[in-house]
């Protein structure tokens, strides 16, 4: 009986500082998850790695650990870096020279005819825009594609080609991909 009784306290301590534990981690979490959310949410979301971090919530987090300059990313420019700035509160810096041009908006189109299947572009999509099966032409979902021209290298035929598209500010419209391939080739 007195076993069963010393389990039990020992249980309820451990639940209790169990309890414990998991609201000072949400607590003392807050703060810098939401910054990294809001920082998260000015950047373009191309997941191209041209900033030198894996993707775009990476390098919202060094941002956020003040690990890194707010002007690395090519895609979202001038703007993004100087939203950026605004929202740390930091003097706007003109963008890293060392990093690629920003270019304008623009979409990944196949040329279906040239497709021969290898799936290699669909392994290097960081969001998932090319679909195809294996030995299969493969298509771009336009609207899905962020541009960041990770398909473009592992293309062994090079059927891929970026063609420009409304700018990123305006909600991208669902146009077929056989419309916008049609007149990338025209």
């Amino acid at each position: 009986m007195t076993l069963a009784w010393a389990v039990m306290v020992l249980g309820g301590i451990a639940l209790a500082l169990g309890v414990g534990l998991a609201i000072a981690a949400r607590r003392l979490r807050g703060s810098d998850d939401d910054l990294v959310e809001r920082i998260d949410a000015l950047l373009p979301q191309t997941q191209c790695a041209q900033c030198g971090y894996p993707g775009c919530r990476p390098y919202a987090a060094a941002i956020a650990a003040d690990e890194a300059p707010v002007n690395l990313c090519p895609p979202g420019g001038q703007y993004t870096a100087d939203r950026l700035a605004r929202l740390l509160g930091r003097e706007p810096e003109p963008l890293d020279p060392s990093r690629p041009a920003p270019v304008p908006p623009q979409v990944a189109v196949i040329d279906e005819t040239r497709c021969i299947g290898c799936h290699l572009c669909v392994q290097a999509c960081p969001v998932d825009a090319i679909v195809g099966s294996h030995q299969m032409m493969h298509t771009v979902i336009a609207s899905e594609c962020t541009g960041c021209e990770l398909c473009l290298p592992p293309c062994p035929v090079d059927c891929i080609a970026l063609v420009a598209t409304p700018a990123r500010a305006q909600p991208r419209t669902a146009r077929p991909v056989r419309a916008v391939a049609t007149e990338a080739l025209q």
